[in-house]
């Protein structure tokens, strides 16, 4: 399958008290959701996700367990992005180092389990964090150097670094940093009405999964055009499956993007 990458904007305060401060005592969930006027429905979302988190083994793989529940827990409180196939953990490119933080630095290692990789590993992951410090840096050195500004363009090619950027400014402007993370929301783009979500579907903002879908849509044109097929004629066979479900998750499933555009 593909990646589903999704941009988390998050303070290192915000992942300890909304996660790992839970995990210890699950009582919190009550407070922060009213304080965050988070609904009935994503507090119960809530509470199954630090359920699972809690279930987590020191043998499991950090960035699949608690860095990937961190993920879809900031999005029951704040907005999020997503760009299909386009990640910070992709890069080879080792310019783009300087601006990450990894896991060891953020987290106690009581907290930690022994296998962390601060990358996107598998599907269904977290990826690199960058702090807040080094979000700004990062829009600075876009807008000023060249080859970090090529490096991105490169990763978030096809109008898909206007998504990124806007994470970052999202972030920037909300000082706080920013979490990759692969899977949290998968836009089916034959219909975006029945995509899946593991945190807060409202919470993401739109422009991704439309330009995702736009990309699938004039594919798709271009198959039929190729194999003279009647315009449409793939569209209207097509089952859109996930093909690797993360066991034991909650999926949402709802009609955000009609629900958005009034459609």
């Amino acid at each position: 399958m593909g990646w589903d990458i999704s941009y988390h904007p998050i303070s290192e305060n915000q992942i300890k008290e909304w996660y790992f401060d839970v995990l210890d005592n699950q009582n919190l969930i009550e407070k922060l959701t009213t304080e965050n006027k988070i609904e009935e429905f994503y507090k119960e979302k809530y509470a199954e996700t630090i359920k699972i988190g809690l279930e987590t083994k020191i043998d499991d793989i950090f960035d699949k367990s608690h860095g990937y529940n961190i993920a879809i827990v900031q999005g029951f409180f704040q907005q999020f992005f997503y760009t299909r196939g386009a990640a910070l953990s992709f890069s080879e490119n080792p310019s783009l180092q300087q601006y990450f933080k990894k896991w060891n630095e953020i987290v106690p290692n009581e907290k930690l389990t022994k296998n962390v990789n601060n990358q996107i590993i598998e599907n269904y992951c977290s990826g690199v964090y960058i702090p807040k410090n080094k979000v700004i840096e990062l829009i600075n050195d876009y807008a000023d150097n060249p080859e970090i500004k090529k490096e991105l363009d490169n990763l978030f090619s096809h109008h898909r670094i206007d998504v990124f950027l806007k994470a970052l400014t999202f972030a920037k402007d909300n000082e706080l940093g920013l979490l990759e993370a692969t899977e949290v929301i998968e836009p089916n783009p034959i219909d975006l009405n029945s995509s899946s979500c593991y945190s807060n579907l409202f919470n993401c903002d739109p422009e991704g999964a439309i330009l995702y879908q736009q990309t699938a849509m004039k594919q798709i044109a271009e198959i039929e055009k190729k194999k003279n097929l009647k315009e449409g004629e793939i569209v209207s066979n097509a089952e859109y499956q996930v093909t690797n479900i993360a066991t034991n998750k909650k999926k949402e499933k709802k009609g955000f993007w009609k629900k958005l555009f009034r459609k």
